[in-house]
């Protein structure tokens, strides 16, 4: 049997298959633009001979891509490679953030969160198929349209798919040492509207109550609950059409991550206890969606763990373990106690922003780790 480890992965080659998934903006909100990059990725899995199934979205959101890899067993349960395609980067933002490399580095909106490592773990795949290497278990790949606003849309389909499967591989991007995630703390999103009366700002001023005054007060408020194991982020704040009209109305969305459930329970229990309807300005605190906790050491995890960092010695780099704040879809995968191994794609910084980033020797290094994974675990 071909050695994984010694497949002609090429970091140029890879990054030229990206331009398209980068060059193609997909913010999870334009469904539109994700679907653009479902049909750029449904292409490059139909080019692998993938059987790839389109499955519509829902709630407004965009759609989903499944594939069965070719297999002799293919459509049986065995490893799901699961990620999102969507991102936090407005149509536009390739002008502010061109896909480009500089030196050992290679900038892109979505790049590190998470196309790069979707894209490795999908060449690793290409590159055995190309070596006629048949893995000991098949393969079949889930991407969705929604993670980066808590997976609202696909979280029963995630959860139906992986329960089908020994091993799930989530490569979002690993931690800043490298390391991989085998447990992540829970996160609730919280959804906020002051109601307030409308009045002329400049004429009747007294008149009106503030939306927009009595939700600035709650941010600072709602921020100070933050302690290093339950912390409690503002991350949108909308009101407001008319600077000469006192705003009646005010929304804000909260984000909370805690390392517990206790915690997170709570976390809810304050957020819960901000509604009110008495006086002259209303605070109504309304549950989004949730990320259950997935607690850390479960037995088949860690033997994921264990090999992976087997094959990353082989390669030549360590690779550590541990709980991680941050969402992603492997708190559902893992809380359901499914072996899940989380942040094993591509390394790099600046996810979320104008510098995101990766390191583009982690290109050939990961693609390694993901031939050999998918040629050891069920071996």
């Amino acid at each position: 049997m071909t050695n994984p480890l010694a497949l002609p992965f090429d970091a140029d080659e890879m990054l030229a298959g990206l331009t398209p998934w980068i060059e193609t903006e997909s913010p999870t909100f334009d469904t539109a633009a994700v679907n653009r990059m479902m049909d750029v990725v449904q292409h490059d899995l139909a080019a692998l001979g993938a059987r790839v199934e389109r499955i519509p979205g829902r709630m407004g959101l965009g759609d989903s891509v499944r594939a069965t890899m070719p297999h002799a067993r293919a459509g049986e349960g065995g490893i799901l490679l699961l990620g999102h395609l969507d991102t936090v980067h407005p149509v536009g933002t390739l002008a502010k953030l061109p896909y480009r490399r500089e030196g050992d580095i290679c900038y892109g909106p979505g790049l590190m969160d998470m196309k790069g490592g979707n894209y490795v773990y999908l060449d690793a795949l290409r590159k055995l198929l190309a070596a006629g290497v048949q893995t000991p278990l098949p393969v079949t790949v889930l991407f969705t349209p929604d993670e980066e606003i808590g997976t609202p849309s696909t979280r029963e389909l995630i959860e139906t798919e992986a329960k089908r499967h020994k091993f799930i591989l989530v490569p979002e991007p690993a931690r800043p040492d490298g390391g991989a995630v085998i447990g992540r703390y829970a996160i609730a999103r919280f959804d906020l509207q002051t109601r307030g009366k409308p009045s002329h700002a400049g004429w009747a001023l007294s008149d009106g109550r503030s939306a927009i005054a009595e939700m600035a007060k709650s941010v600072a408020r709602i921020e100070s609950m933050t302690t290093d194991d339950c912390t409690f982020s503002v991350g949108v704040f909308n009101a407001g059409q008319w600077v000469n009209c006192v705003s009646s109305v005010c929304n804000a969305e909260v984000l909370s991550m805690a390392k517990t459930q206790a915690l997170l329970d709570e976390g809810v229990a304050k957020m819960m206890a901000l509604n009110s309807n008495e006086g002259e300005v209303v605070m109504e605190v309304r549950r989004g969606v949730t990320r259950p906790v997935w607690e850390p050491d479960q037995p088949g995890t860690m033997a994921m763990l264990s090999l992976a960092q087997e094959i990353a010695g082989e390669i030549g780099f360590g690779l550590t373990g541990s709980s991680a704040g941050g969402g992603s879809d492997g708190n559902f995968t893992g809380f359901l106690g499914l072996p899940t191994l989380d942040s094993i794609g591509v390394r790099g910084k600046g996810l979320h922003t104008l510098t995101e980033h990766i390191f583009v020797d982690s290109l050939v290094e990961r693609a390694k780790l993901a031939a050999a994974l998918y040629c050891r675990l069920g071996a």
